[in-house]
């Protein structure tokens, strides 16, 4: 069990120290897991904690995942088992479901996920008579979390102007519709517990004398309302280890301070800090990069990256004539690491600042035919297939949670209309009840007092309902969830729903059974905690493996490492967002995200901008990015204009081929084939009208808007369009 001999000098300083605060500030690639988890082992193994008295937290289920597989590798299941590891939001729902008898809501709440909770704040909207068009739900919601990040109630809420008068009123409508449905949502998971924790001293006391030992990944990344989590949590013995890198800290969008590391230092004075350095993924070259940006932040910790992996070779500076050629340049130069054997398709990424930049990317990719992955595109728990099996499961959970009963009421149709869902909902507020409540009533048929209120064409599918309903419930407690889920499937014949003769409804299907196999893990566990799974999993946590491209923006790169990074976008006004200009905060978090981007890569990256975007409809000249100022010339090679590149890896090949043919040469175009107003056929996209065309050097470029994916710009020359008559 000599797994110390294998840590650097600083790493064993880490994993060592002695009790009492310790703050680990961990480059980036500089085996902070490691650290974390050996740590762990070392509490164990050598100073005898028992694994019950410790407390491991991240943000991810993925790297959770990995910190207790790790810690199983060096010790072994036996010596590992009670330990409570896992992110935030899970750990706070044990602890809430535990001390259930002093919250708003009961042990079995269900956890409201994001589209639930856009939802839920439109309802809210809608009830106080306000305009969704003026009070828009995603900004009115993204107010509310950062209050709640801030531990902030409705009451609570500061007021400065109209427009915070009426998010807090709809603050206080979207916690009454919240406590109704007995669920609660991300945000106050965290508030909840952090309330739990500051007014009820005994149960402080005992999860704080329980964990003998905090320890915590990504530091960086906590808000208010996790800081203030983790100090109760260590207030007993104040044994709490803490691995970040403020200059990682990207997430300020949704609550994550930086400073938090600053007050960790104040709050917990003569805390041991050391430095993690030594870089064991990126080439020096890579690192001299990165170090030459992130050093021109003010208010910061320096520290010097170094690695032994070598200098490696020089960044790649691109300039791209227009959005267009950028994209050509990073699908072509793909092609020809692969072609050439240096690297696999899965070895690389395309990193941008926000989701929109993929359109044009996606579209070079599918113009070669050459596949790649998307991170960030409809989650797999955004399917509408499995929202309505969750849903289903979340409603026999929780027959309080009107969000499910009326997405499912009427699914497989019923023959339940508005009218009657209407009329349910009226009733079970007269009644100072929920649909839910009343729905299992009616399932007593004609004893129910509230069988008159509705038709006998309407109460009987209600009735039924509300049966299948009691039905899943009595089971319970004594089906497995894999049970449930089966039994729920065959009541209402859904795949048979779904089995439309259609390939789209056989992708369902799949999709379904895809759901059912993780069901299979929670054959010895509850549906509480399946739900909780698959509420609180993060867009890391679905991506899938596969010996293709990665296309993600640089938020969701944080934690992972590709051999060949692409960043696109490096013109102001991108990167950094235009948005951060005339806030100073914002523009360093800007700096960061560059930083962040940077030491993604292991051997090579490549930064690319454009001379020209047409993001707003019309070419608009783009200045290069401030940040490439602070790079040093001589770690650059190629900073300098290039003219604008046509692919050179023929469109014609397979789908599933990374091989480079030989260039094609097509013939110029030198008059304009195509009109506004003409009608074409794409091969892919099918039917569309040209909107626009013009002739660009040799090519012809048009915009075309196709029934099935909106709006397109196409090089002629590469297109392959033909007039439909």
């Amino acid at each position: 069990m000599d797994f110390l001999s294998s840590l650097n000098p600083a790493q064993r300083a880490a994993v060592t120290a002695g009790d009492g605060p310790v703050l680990v500030l961990a480059g980036p690639g500089s085996g902070k897991t490691r650290v974390l988890t050996q740590r762990i082992a070392y509490l164990i193994a050598y100073q005898g904690v028992r694994p019950y008295q410790m407390l491991a937290v991240t943000f991810t289920n993925k790297a959770a995942r990995e910190m207790e597989h790790r810690v199983q590798n060096l010790l072994g299941e036996e010596m590992t088992r009670g330990l409570l590891l896992g992110t935030f939001h899970a750990v706070c729902a044990r602890i809430l479901r535990r001390e259930a008898e002093k919250l708003p809501v009961s042990s079995e709440f269900v956890i409201f996920d994001a589209d639930d909770q856009e939802t839920l704040v439109k309802n809210a909207i809608r009830d106080l008579n306000l305009d969704d068009k003026t009070y828009r739900p995603v900004s009115v919601h993204a107010a509310i979390s950062r209050a709640k990040n801030e531990l902030l109630s409705p009451d609570q809420f500061p007021v400065v102007t109209y427009r915070d008068e009426v998010v807090k009123r709809v603050y206080q409508r979207y916690q009454q519709l919240l406590r109704e449905s007995n669920a609660v949502d991300f945000d106050d998971l965290l508030l909840l517990t952090a309330n739990l924790l500051a007014e009820f001293p005994d149960v402080r006391e005992k999860y704080a004398a329980r964990f003998r030992h905090v320890l915590v990944d990504e530091f960086q990344d906590t808000n208010m309302a996790q800081y203030t989590l983790l100090r109760h949590l260590s207030s007993v013995h104040n044994n709490i280890f803490v691995v970040g890198d403020p200059d990682q800290s990207v997430y300020r969008w949704r609550g994550a301070d930086y400073r938090n590391v600053q007050r960790f230092e104040q709050d917990f004075p003569g805390a041991q800090v050391i430095l993690l350095e030594q870089n064991y993924r990126s080439k020096q070259s890579i690192l001299d990069t990165a170090m030459a940006v992130i050093d021109k932040a003010p208010h910061r910790r320096k520290k010097k990256l170094f690695t032994e992996r070598g200098q490696g070779d020089k960044v790649v500076f691109y300039e791209a004539f227009d959005d267009y050629g950028e994209a050509s340049f990073v699908v072509d130069t793909i092609a020809q690491l692969v072609a050439s054997r240096q690297f696999e398709p899965g070895d690389c990424a395309v990193m941008y600042r926000t989701n929109a930049q993929s359109r044009i990317l996606e579209e070079a990719f599918l113009q070669a035919r050459l596949p790649y992955r998307l991170v960030g595109a409809q989650r797999f728990y955004g399917r509408r297939e499995v929202k309505d099996v969750i849903a289903f499961l979340r409603l026999v959970q929780n027959p309080n949670d009107e969000l499910s009963l009326d997405r499912v009421i009427n699914l497989p149709p019923r023959g339940i209309g508005n009218k009657t869902l209407l009329t349910l909902h009226l009733t079970a507020r007269e009644a100072e009840s929920t649909p839910g409540q009343i729905l299992l009533d009616l399932a007593r048929g004609a004893a129910s007092p509230f069988w008159g209120k509705f038709s006998g064409r309407a109460a009987l599918p209600l009735a039924d309902f509300g049966a299948l309903l009691a039905a899943w419930r009595g089971l319970l407690g004594t089906y497995t969830v894999p049970e449930l889920f089966d039994r729920i499937l065959k009541d209402i014949n859904y795949l048979e729903y779904l089995d439309d003769g259609t390939e789209e409804g056989q992708d369902r299907i799949e999709n379904v059974r895809e759901l059912r196999r993780l069901a299979e893990e929670y054959q010895t566990r509850t549906l509480a905690e399946f739900l909780e799974n698959v509420a609180l999993v993060s867009d890391q946590d679905t991506i899938q493996d596969g010996n293709v491209p990665t296309l993600l923006t640089m938020h969701a790169a944080k934690g992972l490492e590709f051999g060949v990074v692409f960043i696109v976008g490096l013109d102001d006004g991108v990167l950094p967002h235009s948005r951060s200009f005339d806030d100073p905060e914002a523009m360093e978090e800007e700096r960061r995200l560059f930083y962040v981007g940077i030491t993604r890569a292991r051997e090579r990256l490549y930064l690319v901008r454009a001379m020209r975007r047409a993001g707003r409809g019309y070419a608009e000249e783009m200045v290069e990015s401030r940040f490439l100022d602070d790079i040093p010339p001589e770690l650059l090679n190629g900073k300098a204009r290039a003219p604008r590149r046509k692919d050179s890896f023929d469109r014609r090949a397979g789908y599933d081929s990374w091989k480079l043919p030989s260039p094609p040469h097509p013939a110029p175009v030198r008059v304009q084939k195509f009109q506004a107003g003409m009608r074409v056929r794409h091969p892919l996209w099918k039917d569309g009208i040209v909107l626009h065309s013009r002739l660009e050097g040799e090519d012809e470029i048009v915009d075309v808007v196709f029934e099935s994916v909106g709006i397109k710009r196409l090089a002629v020359s590469l297109a392959n369009l033909t007039v439909i008559q």
